[in-house]
This record gives C-alpha cells, sequence and structure tokens, in this order.
C-alpha cells in the first residue's frame, strides 16, 4: 500500500478535476464520466520532474463506463448480427483554460480519461503513457478511488519483455522527430534557440531510460534521471551527444532484454482478474455478465486448442 501524506490524501478526497471543469461548464464529456472517474494523475513534465512556471497541466486517468457499455449483450447485442453500437473507449479535451484555477492565475488542462478496459489493455501493451501514468510520484496523483486504488497497487502486474519494442518505437519516433528539417510553431523556436528541438530530445532519453528500468529493475521511478532531463530541456546537452547516448543505449537494452528476469509476456490471466474485481466492486455482482469457466475445464480448451494447432501446421506441410 503507497503512503500519502496529509496533503495528498485531502486532495484526494476532492472530486475529479474531470468533474470540476463539467461542472464548470469548461468541458462536455458523456454523461456518466463526471461521477465515474476512478484515477486522475498529473503526466507529462511535472510528473517527470522537469517542469517550468509554464508547462501546461497534462492529465490522464479513468474512468468504468455504464455496464452495458462493457458487456454489450446486456443491451440486446449479438456480435456478428447487426451494426455494433459504439462503445465509450476515451474523452479528450485539449487546451482548457480554466481561469479561476491557482487564486485565478489561471492553468491549461490536456484532460485524457480512457475506459478502464481500454486502460488496462493499453498497460497491458505496455504503451508508455498508460504505463507512466501507474508510476507517477504518489502527489501527482489528483483523484483516485478504491478501484484506482487496486490498479495502481497492481501496476508491476504490467510490466515485461514486450517494454523494449513498444518503447524503442516511442523514443526513435521522438527521435525522427527532433531531427526535422521543417518545425514550426514552438517547435521552431525551440530549435532557433538551441539548433535542435529540445523537447523531443528529452523524451528519447526519458524512454529508453525508463525501459532500462524496467528490465533492470522491474520498476519504474520517473523521476530518476530529472537533471540530466533538465540539462538538455536547458539546452546544455550537444544534439550529437543525444544520438551517440542513443545510439549506445540501445545496444545496452538490446543485451539486457535477453538477460532480464521479468515476465517474457503480460499475465493475461491475472490481468483479467483484476479487471473482473474492479468491475465487479463498482458494478456489484457480475453473474449476469461474466460466465466463471472451471480452471480444469479451461485447462482442457487450451490443451484442446494447442493440439488443434499442430495438426494445422502438420497438414499445411
Amino acid at each position: 500500500m503507497e503512503s500519502y501524506d496529509f496533503v495528498s490524501l485531502v486532495s484526494l478526497t476532492m472530486p475529479s478535476t474531470t468533474a470540476r471543469l463539467a461542472h464548470q461548464g469548461l468541458i462536455r464529456p458523456p454523461h456518466f464520466l463526471a461521477d465515474n472517474v476512478m484515477y486522475e494523475t498529473m503526466m507529462g513534465s511535472i510528473a517527470y520532474g522537469v517542469s517550468t512556471d509554464q508547462s501546461d497541466r497534462d492529465i490522464y486517468g479513468f474512468c468504468v463506463p455504464p455496464k452495458e457499455a462493457v458487456f454489450p449483450h446486456l443491451d440486446g447485442e449479438i456480435p456478428g448480427f447487426g451494426e455494433p453500437k459504439k462503445r465509450f473507449e476515451q474523452f479528450q479535451a485539449s487546451h482548457i483554460d480554466d481561469s479561476s484555477a491557482q487564486g485565478g492565475k489561471g492553468v491549461e488542462y490536456d484532460l485524457t480519461i480512457y475506459s478502464i478496459v481500454k486502460y488496462m489493455s493499453l498497460c497491458m501493451e505496455c504503451n508508455p503513457n498508460m504505463i507512466d501514468s501507474l508510476f507517477t510520484p504518489h502527489e501527482c496523483v489528483l483523484h483516485i478511488t478504491q478501484v484506482g486504488t487496486m490498479v495502481r497497487e497492481a501496476r508491476h502486474l504490467f510490466l515485461h519483455k514486450g517494454c523494449w519494442p513498444k518503447f524503442k518505437g516511442y523514443a526513435y519516433a521522438q527521435l525522427h522527430k527532433m531531427r526535422g528539417k521543417n518545425p514550426i510553431g514552438k517547435r521552431l523556436e525551440l530549435q532557433k534557440e538551441f539548433g535542435y528541438d529540445v523537447k523531443y530530445a528529452y523524451h528519447v532519453v526519458r524512454l529508453l531510460g525508463e525501459c532500462e528500468q524496467i528490465l533492470m529493475d522491474g520498476n519504474i521511478d520517473l523521476r530518476r534521471d530529472r537533471e540530466h532531463l533538465k540539462a538538455i530541456r536547458r539546452g546544455e546537452v550537444p544534439e550529437e551527444d543525444i544520438m551517440h547516448w542513443a545510439s549506445e543505449k540501445e545496444k545496452q537494452l538490446e543485451s539486457l532484454y535477453h538477460s532480464s528476469k521479468i515476465p517474457d509476456q503480460p499475465d493475461v490471466t491475472s490481468i483479467r482478474q483484476l479487471l473482473l474485481k474492479c468491475l465487479e466492486h463498482h458494478y456489484g455482482s457480475l453473474d449476469a455478465c461474466v460466465v466463471q469457466v472451471d480452471p480444469a475445464v479451461a485447462a482442457l480448451r487450451e490443451i484442446r486448442d494447442i493440439v488443434n494447432r499442430v495438426s494445422n501446421l502438420f497438414q499445411s506441410c
């Protein structure tokens, strides 16, 4: 169980940011969302410990949508028959100007709230943003319920070796953008000031550094390398050094990937059980929603599927 200081405990009892912004008329989320947000945390430069006074507030979180949105058969939907109804997956709102925040100084928010199903699915895939949102420092957590606590406390369950190709892909996408030749807006200003885009550069270093922590320690401290990241954002690290660092780190991580002791793949069964436990806590009994399969029957089905795959393989040879 994580420990929260008094200030954090007070903040966790407050309404969600989503609910507050909706009440102020600054956002228009689906009707169920404001009262069913389970978890919200600040992300971005604040979470990584490199923010400035001008930094926006990036907020990520998840909600539990109505039961029929998770179990569409309760609403009469038959898979494969007729047009499936659109299901809620996420709500996004950008550049929300809350002029009343911080004693009238104002705050600009970017808000993303996922369905718990989509959120946990992305975490299981080692999506860097989703994984980061579970490992933010506790003072970044703005709103958390018991369901939110259940997921956050199980955050290590989502870490596996699949983080390496996933984080690597995101890091090198940032590296490609860093070296882009036609920046615009704020990106152009950064390139003019520092000679290259230092914001993209710090994300390259951050992502590869986080992946190293996962493979080596099975854990993430988002602020471990903040002094290095701050130096990059101040333009104190030459672009050539970033390129060399990334190249060497890739070699190290490739080796670490093979020697790491963390699981090769996500524990889908345990994550599914966690999801169902969260849904049951929120909705009550799931007897009418989910058929609980006997473990012995499930094992026999798995053996049957393996036999069928092997049989099909021989038939195709």
